[in-house]
């Protein structure tokens, strides 16, 4: 139906539409989806503090051998007409000491965006035991966000893939 010209066609619309509209950094991936705002005009009526665990890396074997995991933190909004400020993200090792905060200033997701945050295999300052700290806020009542680690390695030919959910620390509401 579409001989060899047409699906070439199709191909090369998808090839460059994959990236149309998802900037990217230095290196090669999507920039996260925020924009910045101004904490000082910003009117908290809900939010969450939330702890995602992360694992860099898996032991094998009891003597140690390991597999090293990308994690990304993907922070999901789902609310379909309202933004979501996020207020903090912070990553800990596995001792609980801060590794790095990958944001400066508050900065907002728009509705049902995603933004997500990435450690590389090859960065084990996490160590195995590694968290994120996801601090959120809304100025109008909103739906909860899905707020979860997704760790992904190969070796081989074999893949790992595993999902880590947040837990919510502590809620801030309209009625506190």
């Amino acid at each position: 139906m579409w001989g060899k010209t047409g699906w070439w066609v199709v191909l090369a619309l998808m090839m460059a539409g994959c990236g149309a509209g998802a900037p990217t950094d230095s290196g090669g991936l999507p920039a996260p989806v925020v924009l910045p705002v101004t904490a000082n005009d910003l009117q908290i009526v809900t939010g969450q503090r939330v702890y995602v665990p992360a694992y860099s890396q898996v032991f094998l074997t009891p003597d140690g051998e390991s597999l090293e995991l990308a994690v990304t933190l993907a922070i999901h909004n789902t609310d379909s007409d309202n933004p979501l400020i996020i207020r903090e993200v912070s990553y800990y090792n596995t001792e609980g000491a801060l590794v790095r905060n990958y944001i400066t200033e508050p900065v907002q997701l728009p509705p049902l965006a995603t933004t997500g945050f990435i450690v590389s295999s090859r960065d084990q300052s996490g160590g195995w035991g590694a968290n994120f700290i996801v601090e959120w806020g809304a100025e109008q009542p909103v739906y909860e966000p899905v707020i979860e680690a997704v760790m992904v390695s190969t070796r081989g030919t074999q893949g790992v893939s595993l999902v880590s959910p947040g837990r919510v620390l502590s809620q801030t509401r309209a009625d506190d």
